[in-house]
């Protein structure tokens, strides 16, 4: 029996209650993501995120999108990027803390904070993920190469 029938699911949303999702199951990967436009999205050093399958998501409300990120057009609230096939939750907007969801990757590691000390038990990128990769489980592990732009 897989997760979405034994009916495990998170819901979330924005700060306003206007705009509400759900997932269902576990998510496919978490990561973090240490690049320029996270940082900028997320209004912190990094992000923290969740991919489901886009079939296993759903929501309701009104959404703004810019460059790929969806948000709350009434309170602003920095939700989630839907794309062809996923769903990139930010973990953030979930209602339940999301200390379960564990990251198993970086991205862009040579912009991580110096401060910042390496998971690790993650695989670390140097730049976005190769969705070509035979299995994304194997990047080529790369050394922290401290705060670069």
């Amino acid at each position: 029996m897989n997760a979405i029938e034994m009916g495990r699911y998170r819901t979330g949303g924005c700060m306003c209650g206007e705009v509400r999702f759900r997932v269902e199951g576990e998510p496919i990967r978490t990561g973090l993501c240490h690049c320029k436009d996270c940082r900028k999205y997320s209004g912190s050093a990094f992000t923290i995120f969740a991919v489901w399958p886009l079939s296993w998501f759903s929501m309701s409300g009104h959404i703004g999108t810019y460059a790929g990120r969806s948000f709350c057009t009434n309170c602003g609230a920095r939700l989630f990027s839907l794309r062809a096939e996923e769903a990139e939750i930010m973990v953030g907007s979930l209602d339940e803390a999301p200390s379960t969801l564990i990251p198993s990757y970086e991205l862009w590691v040579g912009r991580r904070e110096e401060w910042l000390p390496e998971l690790p038990w993650t695989d670390l990128h140097q730049g976005d993920r190769d969705p070509n990769r035979e299995s994304w489980r194997q990047p080529m592990r790369v050394g922290h190469t401290g705060g670069g732009r």
